[in-house]
């Protein structure tokens, strides 16, 4: 079988990896998309797996033409943050205190994932191939060869991994990865709630847990409850009467009385960081290149900025992809972002978590929360 060339193979249709290969697509290189399945249909129940879409992020998703195909009735802009010491610290952020009309976008990833699937279909410069496994990578002189599982060859100058935090492709090309554990899991469920939430996240930092409540559209919030995994365990096993009124009582009746809308689900909690993200023709992006705590929901748009930026720096180098001196530059503009928000929010938990520091944390919150020029600059970062 002949193989088929391009200049840049992206592994793992996520959400980064399908904006990626779109990306890469619109700025006229050769394309192809190895991907396990396609993305289920969504369906009308809401998503518990949901996140905060920085207006940065917004707008590169638009330009992809995929946030045009979201369903407007299930997005819910972010217009103020209330975040909550263990203390008598406490923090507002406004959109509109600060001169912007919100802060971020609450998106379901399901409806997200499908809506990216669609544009790459409707797009046609990116060749899919799914379902569809790699059975082989050979590195070669200036190129990579991948052998699917149904026999077809690919040869490429860039192998773009964005196969998740247990990238098989980081691992082929020996790019290193440190991770370490939190000891702890974010629970997460969708509730409704008896009293209006008007677009505000609600942040608590509860001796050592982060409990946060996200907007969604209506009466409903989308629950995040960082813990230790043994309590974790714990309030999976409640009852979702008993677990919807444990997280009415620590986030101090807000909003009124809670009702369960989806069931529980938790995943451990980890930050990871990868010496490099690129090897000669190949570079990391997502969750691949990098892994931070979510108590900021940053995570997914710094995925988006690896994939903005390595399409715009690939743009300027379209005839030598692969080449390490490229993709080098691509790194230098990533790391900056990814090391401060992995230094904040690595800090932070360890900060929340010192029962001694108790007084330094809240006296902290209460200074930034009577400097408004150090709010607004705190909100102009979380939507960069």
């Amino acid at each position: 079988m002949n193989p088929q060339r391009f200049q840049a193979v992206v592994v793992g249709a996520g959400l980064v990896g399908a904006a990626t290969a779109l990306a890469l697509g619109r700025q006229g290189l050769r394309v192809a998309l190895i991907e396990r399945q396609p993305p289920p249909l969504p369906a009308a129940a809401w998503d518990t797996r949901i996140y905060a879409i920085s207006p940065a992020s917004r707008r590169f998703l638009e330009r992809l033409g995929a946030w045009v195909r979201l369903d407007a009735a299930r997005l819910q802009p972010v217009y103020r943050m209330d975040v909550v010491g263990d203390g008598e610290g406490s923090v507002r952020l406004d959109a509109y205190a600060a001169g912007v009309s919100h802060l971020a976008t609450i998106v379901e990833s399901g409806r997200l994932q499908h809506a990216l699937w669609q544009a790459l279909v409707a797009e046609g410069s990116v060749t899919l191939h799914c379902p569809a496994t790699i059975a082989a990578l050979e590195r070669g002189d200036g190129c990579t060869r991948l052998t699917l599982d149904d026999g077809t060859v690919l040869e490429t100058e860039l192998v773009v991994g964005a196969d998740g935090a247990a990238s098989r492709i980081r691992e082929w090309a020996g790019l290193a990865a440190v991770t370490t554990p939190y000891g702890q899991s974010g629970v997460v469920a969708n509730f409704v709630c008896t009293q209006p939430h008007r677009g505000t996240a609600f942040q608590w930092f509860l001796d050592g847990d982060i409990l946060a409540w996200l907007p969604l559209p209506g009466n409903r919030v989308s629950m995040v409850w960082s813990t230790r995994t043994a309590q974790a365990d714990a309030l999976l096993a409640l009852a979702p009467a008993d677990l919807a009124e444990r997280v009415r009582v620590m986030g101090h009746d807000r909003l009124g009385g809670l009702q369960a809308l989806t069931p529980a689900a938790a995943f451990p909690l980890r930050l990871m960081r990868v010496e490099a993200a690129v090897a000669p023709g190949v570079a990391l992006v997502g969750d691949a290149a990098h892994g931070v705590h979510p108590l900021a929901g940053q995570g997914v748009n710094l995925g988006f900025g690896d994939a903005e930026a390595l399409a715009e720096v690939l743009a300027q180098h379209r005839r030598m992809p692969g080449e390490l001196r490229i993709l080098q530059a691509y790194a230098r503009r990533r790391a900056g972002p990814v090391a401060r928000m992995q230094a904040v929010t690595h800090g932070l938990h360890h900060l929340f978590a010192e029962p001694r520091a108790a007084w330094l944390r809240n006296a902290g919150m209460a200074l930034v929360d009577r400097v408004p020029p150090l709010k607004a600059a705190l909100v102009r970062e979380a939507m960069s």
